[in-house]
């Protein structure tokens, strides 16, 4: 896709819904069909601002979103279920007076996305999963046994990083991404509040993210995807790691073939968060499939 212009500036507004919750959103204006834009468990919605973008640049408009608990948003002591996210996500398309955006979810995200397009059925022109909305935890081993939960729960708690140095996790990002760009460092930064003293402390602590992670582990992708009509655009991320790529081409599968109008699209070499290392190509894919839908045709 060729260059276009610039984008127009982005507005930074908090949006109250009727639950009470307030969320902080960024919106791009444009006259095209709406995106919405989900970050995943622990992020933040900086991290989709290059995407954002590039949608907004071709004449769409665009809301990157801090779901509760994350980023500038509410941080309630409840309502961290897929059943509150993801009435959340509703309510704010509403109050926005959204009509049936396209709705991406990266990692978490997507999972909500998908949990949305159940309960919500024909408010979305599409979705688009980003790393996400097939992750179904319990069905994780590559011999087809489920996972428990105290196992999952060991394995994918995060560490706690409140009053690390600032500098020192920077560090940690660039030596994790050597190719991001100084905005995708950034970016990733910004899952975390910056005191002054220079110590960074989570956005969500460890006890709210285990409780999302608890509810995506009690989440069953396959029993959600024959209650969705919407085409779906599957972007996974090949990023080397063998074992787990064997399992992911599995939930994957599953996901192409319980959807009614799928169409999945691998990014090779690239890590998790695609929308971060290659938001150009993530932006792009997404502009053609609101214009083509399930018709669509995706090289692998």
């Amino acid at each position: 896709m060729t260059d276009r212009a610039a984008p127009p500036d982005p507005v930074t507004e908090f949006v109250d819904l009727p639950s009470g919750v307030r969320l902080h959103t960024r919106r791009w204006p444009g006259e095209k069909r709406a995106f919405i834009l989900l970050h995943g468990l622990s992020s933040n919605c900086a991290t989709w601002e290059r995407v954002a973008q590039r949608l907004a640049a071709a004449g769409h408009a665009v809301v990157a979103v801090d779901q509760r608990g994350h980023g500038l948003s509410d941080k309630p002591d409840g309502g961290y279920d897929f059943a509150t996210v993801s009435a959340d996500l509703a309510a704010l398309i509403r109050q926005l007076q959204l009509d049936r955006p396209v709705v991406a979810g990266q990692s978490w995200g997507g999972n909500v996305v998908l949990e949305f397009a159940a309960r919500c059925p024909g408010m979305a022109h599409g979705l688009v999963f980003v790393e996400g909305g097939f992750l179904d935890l319990q069905s994780r081993s590559q011999n087809g046994a489920d996972e428990g939960w105290a196992e999952t729960a060991k394995r994918l708690r995060p560490p706690d990083m409140d009053g690390a140095r600032k500098a020192n996790l920077e560090a940690r990002i660039r030596a994790a991404h050597p190719e991001w760009s100084e905005w995708g460092v950034d970016a990733t930064l910004r899952n975390f509040e910056w005191l002054p003293d220079g110590t960074v402390r989570r956005w969500l602590p460890v006890d709210k993210h285990m409780r999302i992670l608890r509810a995506l582990w009690e989440q069953r992708p396959p029993e959600l995807y024959p209650r969705i009509a919407e085409p779906t655009l599957i972007c996974p991320a090949d990023d080397g790691n063998l074992e787990w790529l064997a399992v992911k081409r599995g939930q994957v599968a599953a996901a192409e073939q319980g959807l009614a109008r799928a169409r999945v699209h691998w990014f090779c070499n690239t890590p998790h968060d695609i929308h971060v290392a290659r938001p150009r190509a993530l932006a792009d894919l997404m502009l053609a499939f609101q214009e083509t839908g399930p018709s669509l045709t995706l090289e692998t």
